[in-house]
């Protein structure tokens, strides 16, 4: 037998593990600089050689599944199998959902759904795995947050973030926020960060606020038309933290098609994504009972900070921080306002409709304004 390495064995070669930036364990990430602009641009780097190698791959099994289609197709009543007992079980385990009948681009699903609560540490450790896994190879993930579930990929691919746009049927006109599991990394991915903004992350991260702020020119992150501008939050939510710290920063918005309410179950994001999406983390049902997304603080109009979307951190919440917050967001008309009376001359008995709650989300569809994330989890 030939000794002769085979040109179709895709296993890594052994040998050390290069040390990776988001790769640190907790103890240590909160007492260093996660990523300097050097180790990010790295970082981006290998995983654009590792696309490029993957895409070379893929085609070489493409034409070699080709050759083969009529040799393995299955005889009829005989079951199929696999190529290893893991893969077995996994079909066993986890049956494959189907997106709605109104949907049929996405009803022969073809994704990995993983529970992520209520399990053993090896299971869980087996489903944050499967993510990374996903994110390194292009794809989409699902994970939950603490407001809403979140849609993900790697921020630092330009063709993973236009996969998770399509997924949700968005244009690059409605740039998604990046998710980070640690506050330091802002200084790696921000620049000119007023004392305001800091301020307010180091009182309410990880937590439901969004900071927009100004991005480090030399990274090689194309999240859509974000005009020099990065959103930017950690989420208050072990498991999503976790992830990051495996994945690097993701590029998030809320899981759902645009235009339709955000997922706070596994199962409706399911319904929604189906088989867009790679990998899904079932974390139970997430979020308050209004569902309402994170509040987004723009920094980059002003040093003050600019309220854009209400959401669950209240206007006075904040201002407890930083009293100079502004509120940019319009206020909405009372029904009673815009519907002409019928009796004029006689005063109304009934009192009128108050107007929806300031935490009650923006509509999905709606970005807060010209160039900034929208609905982002």
């Amino acid at each position: 037998m030939s000794d002769a390495p085979d040109p179709n064995d895709r296993t890594p070669a052994a040998g050390p593990t290069p040390e990776r930036a988001f790769d640190a364990p907790e103890s240590v990430v909160e007492t260093r600089v996660i990523a300097t602009r050097g180790e990010l641009d790295a970082y981006a780097a290998r995983r654009d050689a590792g696309y490029r190698e993957d895409d070379r791959a893929d085609e070489d099994d493409r034409n070699d599944e080709d050759d083969a289609a009529g040799a393995f197709a299955p005889v009829a009543g005989e079951e199929l199998e696999f190529g290893s007992e893991e893969e077995a079980v996994w079909e066993a385990d986890t049956p494959h959902e189907t997106a709605p009948e109104t949907d049929p681009s996405v009803a022969e699903a073809s994704y990995r759904r993983f529970a992520a609560h209520g399990v053993s540490t090896a299971e869980l450790d087996a489903a944050t795995e499967a993510a990374r896994r996903a994110v390194e190879a292009g794809e989409c993930i699902v994970l939950p947050t603490d407001t809403v579930y979140g849609i993900g990929a790697d921020a630092f691919s330009p063709a993973a973030v236009q996969r998770l746009l399509a997924a949700k049927g968005r244009g690059r006109d409605m740039p998604p926020p990046v998710l980070i599991g640690d506050a330091a990394l802002i200084r790696a991915l921000a620049v000119d960060v007023p004392p305001a903004a800091t301020d307010l992350v180091a009182a309410h991260w990880p937590g439901a606020l969004t900071v927009i702020v100004k991005i480090q020119p030399s990274l090689r992150m194309d999240l859509g038309d974000s005009e020099g501008t990065i959103a930017l939050r950690v989420p208050d939510h072990a498991l999503a933290r976790d992830v990051l710290r495996r994945t690097g920063p993701l590029a998030v918005s809320s899981a759902n098609r645009s235009g339709q309410p955000a997922a706070s179950t596994c199962d409706e994001a399911v319904r929604q994504l189906g088989g867009r999406v790679s990998v899904y983390l079932d974390g139970g049902s997430v979020g308050g009972p209004a569902g309402a997304p994170s509040t987004i603080v723009d920094f980059t109009r002003s040093p003050a900070g600019e309220v854009l979307r209400h959401g669950s951190l209240s206007l006075e919440v904040l201002r407890e921080t930083v009293p100079g917050l502004r509120d940019g967001v319009p206020p909405e008309p009372s029904p009673a306002a815009s519907e002409p009376s019928s009796a004029p001359s006689q005063p109304s008995v009934a009192p009128s409709e108050p107007p929806p709650a300031a935490s009650e989300p923006t509509g999905p569809s709606e970005p807060p304004a010209p160039g900034s994330p929208t609905a982002g989890a």
